[in-house]
C-alpha cells in the first residue's frame, strides 16, 4: 500500500518509524511530517489543517491508505472527505470524533449507554456555570468542552478558583474551546490510559499506559499535553481491563453504532481507577502523546496491516496485536518556558548519541535551520527505552536524555515514579 500519514509531532514520529517497518507499506509519505519523520517517509508540506491540500495530494499520488495521527483534521472532517473518495482511512468520521471535539457529547453519551464516569453539568455562560457550581462539591473539575491541546482543565481546589476557572474559559482562555464548560465531581483514585481499536462493530484491545500530564517533579505545577508515559500500566491489570472493554468502550462503540455513526480509528480512554471501579474521565479519538511512543516501542507485527484492517472492517479477521513482553518509557525534553511561550530555535545535539543502545529519540516539536536540529515548539523530543522493569527502562531512558546537548530545554526527572515505588517494594 501506499500510505500517507497525518501529523508533525512525537506521535507521528513513532507512527512512522512502526509503519514504515510494516510489509505492508510499499511507500510512506507524512504530511507534514518533521527532521525526524524524514528518515521513515517521504514529507510533503501540507499542514495537517490543510483538508483541501490533503484530500488534493490523495488524488494526485496514487495514495492507498490514510493514517491520521492529530485529532483536529478529524473533528473538522477530514476522514469523511477521504472515505467520499473511496480511500480507506484509519481514523474517525467528524460525528463519531465529538467523542474527544466536544466532553459535553461524551459525558451525554456516557449516561445514556450507562458507561460510568463522574457526575457532571453542561454550562453556555458563565453565569449558568457559576450557578451550577452550587450544586458541586470542592475539589470540582472544570473542562473546556472543545479541543484545547489537553491543556483545558482545570482541577480547582477552592471555590475561588473554580470561579476563575469558569470566567476564564468564557473570556476566552482556550479559545472557541471555552464557548461551553464541563463541570465534573472530583474523581479520586490512579489515572491509567486504555487504548482499543475499532472498525466500527468489532473492538479489540492496543494496550495500556501511564502518563504524566503535570509540567514538575512530584506532579507538580500546570497541566501539559504529558510530559512522559510508560508501558504497560500494570495496575491496570487483566480483570480491570476486562472491566473496561465490557462497562466502557464497548458500550461506547455500541452507541455510536445505534446513532449511525459508527466509530473507525483508535479509541483512547483516559481513566481513573476509583473505588468502585474503573471510571472514564475522557476519550481521545487518537492515539496519544506520549503515549503512542511506548506502544509503538512495544508492538510487534504489521502495523499497517492492522490499522488497513480497522480501516475497511476486517478486524474480526486480523490477528490480535502483539507486543513484546518489556516496559516501555520515555521522557519528554521540552523547551524552556513550557507549558507556556517555550523558547524556540535552541539548538540540539547528540541524539546519536542519546540513540545508543535501542533507545528511540522522537523528535516532536523540532526543526531543520541550516542542517542543524533546533527546538521549535513546547514538547521538543520523547526520549524512549525499553527494560525488564520500568525501573530498568527508567534508567536507561535517562541515561540517554543525559547524552543529548539541548541547552534551552528541560525534562520531569521522575517519569515512572509510581511504578518504580511499587518495584522496589
Amino acid at each position: 500500500m501506499n500510505i500517507l500519514l497525518i501529523g508533525s509531532g512525537g506521535r507521528e514520529h513513532a507512527l512512522s518509524w512502526q509503519l514504515a517497518q510494516s510489509p505492508s507499506c510499499a511507500k510512506l509519505y507524512a504530511a507534514p511530517g518533521n527532521p525526524g519523520i524524514e528518515a521513515h517517509a517521504e514529507c510533503v508540506p501540507i499542514p495537517a489543517d490543510d483538508l483541501d491540500g490533503l484530500v488534493a495530494f490523495v488524488r494526485t499520488h496514487a495514495v492507498d491508505f490514510v493514517v491520521v495521527g492529530p485529532e483536529a483534521p478529524l473533528v473538522a472532517g477530514l476522514a469523511d472527505r477521504l472515505r467520499a473518495i473511496g480511500v480507506a482511512v484509519f481514523g474517525p468520521s467528524a460525528a463519531a470524533a465529538r467523542l474527544e471535539g466536544s466532553k459535553g457529547f461524551t459525558k451525554d453519551l456516557c449516561a445514556r449507554a450507562g458507561i460510568p464516569t463522574a457526575a457532571y453539568a453542561r454550562a453556555t455562560s458563565a453565569e449558568e456555570a457559576l450557578a451550577l457550581l452550587d450544586g458541586f462539591s470542592i475539589p470540582v473539575v472544570i473542562k473546556a468542552d472543545g479541543l484545547a491541546a489537553g491543556k483545558g482543565v482545570i482541577i480547582a481546589a477552592t471555590r475561588a478558583e473554580a470561579e476563575a476557572a469558569i470566567e476564564d474559559m468564557f473570556a476566552g482562555a482556550f479559545g472557541g474551546a471555552g464557548a461551553e464548560v464541563v463541570l465534573e465531581d472530583y474523581l479520586t483514585g490512579e489515572e491509567a490510559s486504555f487504548f482499543a481499536l475499532s472498525d466500527g462493530t468489532d473492538v479489540i484491545a492496543f494496550g495500556s499506559a501511564q502518563d504524566h500530564k503535570r509540567v514538575g517533579d512530584g506532579d507538580t505545577g500546570p497541566n501539559t499535553g504529558g510530559m512522559g508515559a510508560y508501558s504497560p500500566a500494570p495496575v491496570l491489570n487483566p480483570d480491570l481491563e476486562a472491566q473496561v472493554m465490557d462497562r466502557i468502550v464497548r458500550p461506547t462503540v455500541a452507541a455510536l453504532a445505534a446513532d449511525g455513526t459508527p466509530y473507525v480509528g483508535v479509541l483512547f480512554a483516559g481513566l481513573m481507577l476509583t473505588d468502585t471501579g474503573p471510571q472514564l474521565i475522557e476519550y481521545n479519538c487518537r492515539f496519544g502523546d506520549p503515549e503512542c511512543q511506548v506502544l509503538m516501542m512495544r508492538f510487534l507485527g504489521d502495523f499497517a496491516g492492522l490499522l488497513h484492517a480497522a480501516a475497511t472492517g476486517g478486524l474480526a479477521d486480523a490477528p490480535p496485536p502483539a507486543f513484546s513482553g518489556d516496559y516501555a518509557l520515555t521522557v519528554i525534553m521540552a523547551a524552556n518556558g513550557y507549558p507556556g511561550t517555550p523558547e524556540k530555535g535552541g539548538a540540539i545535539r547528540g541524539i546519536a548519541e542519546a540513540e545508543a543502545g535501542g533507545v528511540r529519540v522522537f523528535h516532536a516539536g523540532t526543526a531543520r535551520t541550516d542542517g542543524a536540529i533546533v527546538a521549535a515548539g513546547g514538547r521538543v523530543l520523547s526520549v524512549t527505552a525499553t527494560g525488564h522493569s520500568v525501573t530498568e527502562a527508567q534508567a536507561r531512558a535517562y541515561a540517554a536524555v543525559d547524552r543529548l546537548d539541548f541547552p534551552s530545554g528541560f525534562c520531569r526527572r521522575d517519569i515512572g515514579w509510581r511504578e518504580v515505588a511499587r518495584e522496589a517494594r
